[in-house]
């Protein structure tokens, strides 16, 4: 972790003289393989994945000093939101455009605090993220990356084909964000009778003509490989102009930021550490945790939860990480076994070498299993620790959690408490899990667990009775980008 904090130490000092020279630059993003040309954020934004292959991140990471972060201190989530994300648009989004797309953005999430922070004991801490549209963390980051999009490409004159990969959340935080908007086509795919009901109806009951939902005849691993396989396909991407609101996006991970941020002011930081404990497959929520600690806050702890599809857990707990056949669990968002976002802190412990990360990803691909050094692995564990949590224990949280808490928690959000449980380590350290949903996408699992259903909020009880819009394809690209070319504008 020396290197890590030396390297963050640099970068702040550099950021800090850029930023206070007269010129007026742009922060630049640079690809974890290291092969693609630096961007800026709104060339990001619309990119997604780098031409390379690889994750944009920051060239240099903003550092906001401990009076800086004590100014935000008791400010609105939309405050906080326009402080953290202000450096890492940097100009090419005007701040007052910026300003204005934040406050549109979180006015329409439906409670005042917009991040609520609820106590479960004397130092635990549950941070709802599910106050938005479609009742689930995706769309803290989607519902402003629509508009970032649309203001874009506005500005440009410009069309975009978006496609997607879901296990499960994503893909209806993204259609809301994104439909009936005039210069994005939508193309979701998510993996065939592997996501809840809920989840389904949310995606494939919006009547828009700019929206396509895909069921693919796989797992979710298989959707999001065939997207970054159509990335790949230079000629289908430019032809199409492909773009990505998956977290392999940075805009989605920088969004994400911001409730950490918000989290931790709330409950004393900077002059408080702070730990959270996070439910993740794919590791971009998580990611942006880290990324929050690299702007200045003191996050002392990341715990990683997963379901029995534990890639992650076995990568943070041995350095070792073997991709296995993906089960299906009662926590169907994350039923993952490629967690793409750990390619970007594999591109910080391995010194930011673009052409070491891109070979071991292509062996990683190749071999089915990745192996870190024994200093990366020192390094990645003075941060992050991680628990497997299976079907059985998650149902058990969630029966607990409610009978002394009084709280009914979604699956993902049980498997989040428990591991926050699992690797507590200083009982004085404020521990934040994080409560990813609203148990009402997951009828089953929470009748499984305490006996009854729970209330379903009425835009949840009037998807039962719509039609729904689904198209069923093999697990197939070619398959795909036929479908795709078929039904997008910018193919017309």
């Amino acid at each position: 972790m020396r290197s890590l904090l030396l390297l963050a130490g640099r970068a702040a000092a550099t950021l800090r003289g850029f930023l206070r020279s007269k010129e007026i630059r742009q922060l630049q993003y640079v690809s974890t393989r290291g092969r693609a040309p630096a961007l800026g954020f709104d060339e990001v934004l619309l990119a997604g994945l780098a031409s390379d292959g690889g994750l944009y991140v920051p060239q240099l990471w903003p550092h906001f000093t401990p009076q800086t972060w004590q100014g935000l201190a008791g400010q609105s989530y939309q405050a906080v939101a326009k402080a953290v994300l202000k450096p890492l648009v940097g100009p090419a989004i005007p701040t007052e455009d910026l300003d204005r797309l934040i406050d549109e953005t979180y006015r329409g999430f439906n409670h005042p605090a917009v991040a609520p922070l609820k106590q479960l004991g004397a130092n635990d801490w549950l941070l709802e993220l599910f106050h938005g549209p479609t009742l689930a963390f995706k769309d803290y980051a989607l519902q402003l990356v629509g508009r970032l999009f649309d203001h874009v490409l506005g500005k440009r004159g410009r069309h975009v084909t978006i496609v997607a990969a879901t296990s499960g959340d994503t893909g209806s935080a993204a259609i809301e964000a994104c439909r009936d908007r005039a210069a994005v086509d939508m193309f979701v795919l998510y993996p065939q009778g592997r996501i809840s009901e809920i989840q389904r109806r949310q995606m494939t009951t919006v009547a828009a003509s700019n929206v396509h939902t895909i069921a693919i005849e796989g797992t979710f691993d298989d959707c999001q490989d065939m997207v970054k396989a159509m990335f790949a396909d230079a000629g289908f991407r430019d032809r199409m102009q492909l773009s990505a609101v998956n977290s392999i996006n940075w805009a989605r991970i920088a969004a994400q930021i911001v409730y950490y941020a918000f989290a931790a002011l709330s409950l004393g930081a900077p002059g408080r550490p702070i730990a959270f404990a996070v439910p993740t497959g794919n590791f971009g929520n998580v990611f942006s945790a880290y990324a929050a600690r690299r702007m200045g806050l003191p996050i002392e702890r990341l715990v990683v939860g997963t379901n029995r599809n534990d890639i992650l857990a076995r990568g943070l707990c041995t350095g070792e990480m073997e991709i296995l056949g993906v089960e299906p669990t009662f926590s169907p968002s994350m039923d993952i076994q490629v967690s793409s976002n750990f390619e970007r802190l594999l591109f910080e412990l391995m010194g930011r070498d673009g052409e070491a990360v891109a070979g071991v990803m292509t062996r990683f691909r190749a071999e089915g299993s990745l192996k870190l050094s024994s200093t990366q692995f020192h390094e990645l564990t003075q941060l992050f620790s991680a628990a497997r949590v299976d079907d059985e224990t998650t149902l058990a949280t969630i029966k607990r959690v409610y009978n002394t808490a009084g709280e009914l928690v979604d699956p993902h959000t049980a498997i989040g408490i428990r591991a926050a449980e699992a690797r507590r380590g200083d009982p004085t350290l404020p521990m934040v899990a994080l409560a990813t949903a609203h148990p009402a996408k997951f009828v089953e699992a929470v009748t499984r667990a305490i006996g009854k259903k729970p209330k379903l909020p009425r835009r949840i009880a009037r998807l039962m009775d719509m039609p729904e819009q689904i198209t069923v394809l093999p697990n197939d690209r070619k398959a795909v980008q036929g479908f795709i070319r078929a039904h997008a504008q910018a193919a017309a």
